[in-house]
């Protein structure tokens, strides 16, 4: 099916919906979503942020522009994960519980303002990792317009691009959470030397890049392309991780790998 069909499904599929409310991160996919959905219903559509330590300032900061841009009220939501053991504990299926407080919260807020349709952006492509959280979206009834489309990652960036969409090259985001191995116990100080060290890697350049937290030791994931461009810089790295709070910096040899945290509960 050609890609402008895909697209044609898609804004039939919204235009039945008579106002919607977009899971909004700031992301490639609910921030094509939202485009969509505002060419559609216009003034019948929000977007809805939750922030909370899990998330990056600058992510949080970076989709107020981007509603902004687009013309769409964006809600702004502030969840402290700190008061969920079933997050803080960081079980293997922490994404559920993470994504069913998350969306309860964004499902509640728009009733408040007489909105009955929730979606969110998964594509048919995010069905290939382990993703606990899905379950959580299914029981919640929350509309997943891009995946039922048939849309896929590529596809949307492609079509992000001819839509004017700053997005369309966005590296793919995740939470802070998934830099910390599963069982090890998500704490402030913790989430705060992650943020802080990849803040510090994207200011050198390092555009998709994860600093997974073991303790106090960094192991930072690159692309292999960028692997030797991040060993020329090594001393500076290494200083300022341990200004961090770090003690042991290491590069992961594989590189950058989406979901990497996941290989002790795959057996991978």
């Amino acid at each position: 099916m050609a890609k402008n069909e895909k697209l044609e499904r898609l804004e039939g599929y919204l235009a039945n919906l008579e106002k919607l409310a977009v899971a909004f991160s700031g992301g490639v996919d609910s921030t094509f979503l939202l485009k969509v959905a505002h060419m559609i219903l216009g003034d019948n559509v929000v977007a809805i942020t939750v922030n909370g330590a899990i998330h990056p300032g600058w992510e949080i900061e970076s989709s107020k522009e981007i509603a902004n841009r687009i013309g769409v009220r964006q809600i702004l939501l502030d969840m402290d994960i700190f008061k969920n053991e079933n997050i803080v504990t960081n079980p293997p299926d922490r994404c559920y519980h993470c994504k069913m407080a998350i969306f309860s919260m964004i499902k509640k807020t728009a009733k408040s303002y007489g909105i009955d349709n929730v979606a969110d952006g998964s594509n048919i492509d995010d069905a290939g990792d382990y993703r606990p959280g899905m379950r959580a979206l299914k029981e919640l009834g929350i509309l997943s317009p891009l995946r039922d489309a048939g849309l896929g990652k590529e596809e949307i960036r492609i079509l992000s691009k001819e839509l004017g969409l700053p997005t369309w090259d966005k590296p793919a985001l995740s939470c802070l959470a998934t830099r910390i191995p599963y069982n090890t116990r998500i704490i402030e100080e913790a989430l705060s030397m992650i943020e802080a060290g990849e803040d510090f890697l994207r200011g050198l350049g390092f555009s998709q890049v994860r600093l997974r937290h073991l303790g106090n030791l960094a192991k930072i994931e690159v692309p292999p392309e960028d692997m030797m461009r991040l060993l020329g810089l090594r001393e500076m790295v290494v200083k300022k991780l341990r200004e961090i709070g770090y003690t042991y910096i290491t590069m992961d040899m594989e590189g950058y790998n989406m979901g990497s945290m996941n290989r002790t509960i795959k057996g991978e």
